[in-house]
């Protein structure tokens, strides 16, 4: 808010204090403190005076949360406590006077959202989400650039075969290298990693667009998605594998409709049984990866897939990934692979143990932390494959310079290759 920026005092900062008015706001505010870790010692009595009275002396949180139930004039009191509070402090205040002239007022002078008595869990949560949104970085509403949208599929033709490892560094790729807002898109509902790849929390925004799909609109979007980064954002789940969560995937078309219009790129970590639920998923995305492996189950499903999406989604550019190739011999040789599903692979990815442990340990993308190993650089082709489809396909080289230049950004990465002969 309006107070001087004091150093020393932000370093000291918690995450969230309350100043409440009855015990049922302050029961109601422990319990969601404890699922984020909070201490309860962080949650006053005594309303938006004590409030002012406790910050005037003390550092101010990231997240405050007042009570204007015992204030006679609300917006006079909100502005007394701008004058306290450290610059960065989100506000989310609550009260029993349903007005929407207040309302508009107490946004006006700087709060983040207003609760009215008597709320839910997941009122809090929600406007507790849109905080850590707004101290996180820029809005997700804010108008992205003219280029066009890319959406991607990244599609296991098996389990297990890595392909929501190279989704997720591609989509660290869009939004960390190519300076492009994206959006990860986890679908496998149950036993989704993209959030715990990249070190996160979840949260609970998948399940609430499957089970209420009417909700999902720009703001919802805003509020569920989780923030890997100032680029990318993350929209995951681990639902209770007792909880079936049948749908007709209204929510899924939904989701990528809504992030088409707040992200640069999305990226869809698409579980394969799902192109027979849900058809209808790929009918607006450009390109589909398909990440297969050099054995008879998976070139059996890969000439499967590759027909599917021929029938099914003829406007996607269709890549061919191996991924985890192992030094040595294979069950299926490159050449039989390639026979089989009468087409070139697009990229070969090596097996590296190593890189991918110390990926989990770290709680970061192959992307980042393989920099310097061979998978690296071909993570970097991969993402300038799809960068490129959207990109000729809108004709930017034409109207903006040349494509080669902008995916330059990308490729001044790659340290210099020899070309070497293969014995």
């Amino acid at each position: 808010m309006n107070a001087p920026f004091n150093p020393r005092a932000a370093a000291l900062r918690d995450p969230f204090t309350a100043y409440v008015c009855d015990d049922a706001t302050s029961d109601l505010l422990k319990s969601i403190a404890s699922e984020f870790g909070w201490p309860h010692e962080k949650i006053n009595r005594g309303g938006l005076r004590n409030a002012v009275q406790s910050l005037s002396i003390s550092a101010s949180p990231h997240i405050l949360f007042v009570d204007l139930s015992e204030s006679g004039d609300p917006l006079a009191d909100i502005n007394g406590l701008a004058e306290v509070c450290e610059p960065g402090t989100v506000v989310i205040a609550a009260g029993q006077v349903n007005d929407v002239r207040l309302y508009r007022d107490l946004v006006g002078s700087g709060i983040q959202d207003y609760l009215l008595k008597p709320f839910t869990a997941d009122q809090v949560r929600d406007a507790i989400a849109q905080a850590q949104l707004t101290i996180a970085g820029p809005r997700l509403s804010e108008p992205t650039s003219a280029r066009p949208h890319l959406a991607c599929a990244f599609i296991g033709a098996r389990g297990g075969i890595g392909a929501s490892s190279l989704a997720t560094s591609v989509a660290w790729l869009f939004g960390d290298k190519a300076g492009r807002n994206t959006a990860l898109l986890d679908l496998d509902v149950h036993f989704g990693t993209g959030a715990l790849s990249l070190d996160l929390e979840p949260g609970r925004g998948l399940t609430d667009a499957i089970e209420n799909p009417s909700r999902i609109d720009g703001l919802f979007i805003e509020r569920a998605m989780v923030r890997a980064n100032d680029r990318l954002a993350v929209l995951s789940a681990e639902a209770p594998i007792n909880q079936p969560l049948l749908n007709d995937g209204t929510a899924f078309f939904q989701l990528q409709e809504e992030m088409r219009g707040a992200f640069d790129c999305t990226v869809i970590d698409l579980p394969r049984n799902m192109l027979v639920q849900h058809p209808h998923l790929l009918h607006d995305v450009q390109a589909a990866v398909v990440v297969t492996e050099f054995t008879l189950a998976a070139t059996r499903d890969t000439i499967r897939i590759l027909s599917w999406l021929k029938t099914n989604a003829p406007q996607c550019r269709v890549l061919v990934v191996a991924n985890k190739v192992p030094a040595g011999d294979y069950e299926i040789g490159r050449k039989d692979f390639e026979s089989s599903i009468e087409r070139k692979i697009d990229l070969v990815i090596p097996l590296d143990a190593k890189l991918a442990a110390q990926s989990a340990k770290l709680g970061k993308p192959l992307a980042a932390v393989g920099k310097t190993t061979k998978v690296g650089p071909l993570l970097i082709e991969l993402a300038n494959k799809l960068i490129a489809t959207v990109d000729a396909v809108a004709g930017d080289d034409a109207r903006s310079g040349s494509l080669l230049g902008r995916i330059g950004n990308l490729k001044s990465m790659l340290p210099a290759r020899k070309l070497t002969k293969k014995s």
